[in-house]
């Protein structure tokens, strides 16, 4: 029994594992339709017929700060006050990740998301791709000099510890920033079969 348990374990593990990578790093990870899950750079497809993929943005590395106002900027433009929301992460208690999170009403949080993230495109930041299609709910996730943030809604059942509850008609608008260098992170070339 307890070798089942630790192999239960264990596939709930590396299952997390994938799937906060997919989010971060969706082009750094391949889950096939028989549910086999590819980790590394995908394969070069060299092909003279399809056009090449656009370039990374090669723009320089941003500082906490920076990130920080970029969020701020792209609350403001969404009609938010940023100063209604409150930071994920205290200031200058870690240089490599920060936040904002703000109580909103459920009808109106995904207008405020597309507005965001529309800002997000006009001050540089690319869209990564969600590997789950683009569903209207679905969370966004963006990069540029060496940041990820991840737009996102969230209800009451993911809601930090120290948040007050919220009622039926309301849900969290949340960016979330986390400093990556995946070039200084050796990925290796292995496939997961899951089931």
């Amino acid at each position: 029994m307890n070798a089942l348990l630790k192999r239960v374990w264990i596939g709930l593990a590396a299952t997390l594992i994938v799937s906060l990578a997919a989010v971060v790093a969706p082009d750094h990870v391949q889950i096939t339709d028989d549910g086999r899950i590819h980790l590394g750079a995908p394969a070069p497809t060299p092909s003279s017929s399809t056009a090449a993929p656009a370039p990374e943005s090669t723009s320089p590395p941003l500082t906490r700060d920076a990130v920080d106002e970029v969020i701020r900027t792209a609350v403001a433009a969404a009609g938010l006050d940023p100063a209604q929301g409150r930071p994920t992460i205290a200031a200058g208690a870690d240089s490599k990740r920060t936040g904002w999170t703000a109580v909103r009403e459920k009808s109106a949080a995904q207008s405020e998301v597309k507005a965001v993230c529309a800002d997000l495109e006009r001050q540089g930041w690319t869209l990564n791709p969600n590997p789950k299609g683009d569903r209207p709910d679905a969370s966004r996730s963006y990069k540029r000099g060496g940041w990820y943030l991840l737009v996102s809604t969230r209800g009451e059942s993911q809601a930090p510890s120290t948040a007050a509850a919220l009622t039926d008609s309301q849900t969290y608008l949340t960016l979330t920033g986390i400093q990556l260098n995946l070039s200084d992170i050796p990925l290796p070339e292995i496939t997961v079969r899951i089931g």
